[in-house]
């Protein structure tokens, strides 16, 4: 067994059978976002299963707006609680697929199926749930370039090789797609004697990504710049994992990521926000930089340009390309807006504990 192949093992073991609740988890990873919900999210999320809920294990709200009719992957499905709320939003017109590496979690997921189908008045169920990798997504069926939006709520930060997942998210996206995820992101490089800790992985803090890292990773693989959408400090309740952890603190983001079309025309524009999104009448929080306004024109950099014109929110907005060319100081980006531990600063978000034990 390779060290890869060890720490997924180790996880399902953790996920699959260790954990009967968020409750079990040792930090508060799996608290919501401290962001307004929109109302449709909130409806969603209330008719989904109790049971189904009780063994969610995220970190955030991973629920980017315009989704009826989209064709969905949640990495890391789990229970499938946002898989049932991502059935409600997309309507019957859309699919979601979620993919899970644990048995049991899958199982337990499909089980529910018939229930939320019903729930919603669908005729057919626009579900589905299989078990594999997510840094093996063609071998799980997922074809290329077949879904319009990605999703995952904190479980990349429990994969060995994040670089993968983000190259088969990127291949299995279309042109225009978007990742959205939430997860756990540490303040500094993590040591690799944290990442030998079972249980440290398993809380998702052996495993996590210095914040900076998932720039480059991101554009490695051909994405956008990631977006900051919201951040969250995160605790830790258990006294003996705090003191593994040292001088290390770790945070919840929500970022959202694009794949542009090949050698895109990154020209600043002006762009209007046409209010025409759903749950959004006045303005569209696209993310923690950018806050669209209905008919006030904003003045955005070449890739925001590429990210509007080619993503599903082109009919959205009308967009003037500008003249001039992008300045010098693009070339050198300042990376401060995308760094979740000074936005949950900034926003002085609060965390529900949801650990069982504050040792």
């Amino acid at each position: 067994m390779d060290a890869g192949e060890e720490v997924r093992d180790n996880v399902k073991k953790y996920y699959g059978s260790r954990l009967e609740s968020s409750g079990d988890l040792q930090t508060s990873a799996c608290s919501l976002s401290c962001r307004p919900v929109p109302r449709s999210v909130t409806d969603a999320l209330s008719l989904v299963h109790p049971e189904v809920t009780k063994r969610f294990f995220g970190c955030g709200l991973p629920f980017p707006a315009k989704l009826d009719g989209c064709r969905v992957l949640d990495l890391g499905s789990g229970s499938g609680r946002d898989c049932y709320a991502f059935s409600k939003l997309i309507g019957p017109s859309g699919h979601v697929t979620g993919i899970d590496m644990t048995e049991e979690l899958v199982t337990a997921s499909r089980q529910y199926i018939e229930y939320h189908q019903k729930k919603f008045g669908y005729e057919e169920p626009n579900i589905t749930f299989v078990q594999g990798y997510m840094e093996k997504l063609s071998e799980a069926g997922i074809q290329s370039g077949s879904m319009d939006v990605v999703l995952s709520n904190c479980v990349i930060c429990l994969c060995p090789d994040k670089k993968t997942v983000l190259q088969e998210t990127y291949n299995v996206l279309k042109e225009g797609g978007e990742l959205y995820y939430s997860d756990m992101y540490a303040s500094k490089v993590v040591p690799d004697h944290m990442k030998q800790d079972a249980v440290l992985w398993g809380e998702g803090m052996g495993g996590s990504l210095f914040w900076k890292d998932l720039i480059s990773l991101a554009q490695s693989v051909g994405f956008s710049t990631p977006h900051l959408v919201s951040a969250t400090q995160i605790v830790v309740y258990n006294s003996e994992l705090k003191a593994k952890a040292g001088d290390i603190s770790y945070a919840s983001g929500t970022y959202r990521l694009f794949k542009l079309p090949k050698c895109p025309v990154m020209t600043g524009a002006t762009v209007t926000y046409k209010g025409t999104v759903a749950d959004c009448p006045d303005q569209l929080d696209f993310d923690s930089s950018h806050c669209f306004k209905k008919d006030v024109a904003v003045e955005v950099n070449g890739e925001m340009a590429a990210i509007l014109q080619s993503s599903r929110f082109s009919p959205d907005f009308k967009i003037q390309t500008l003249d001039k060319p992008e300045s010098s100081s693009e070339s050198t980006p300042q990376y401060c807006h995308l760094n979740p531990f000074l936005l949950a600063d900034k926003l002085g978000s609060s965390v529900r504990q949801c650990s069982k034990t504050s040792k």
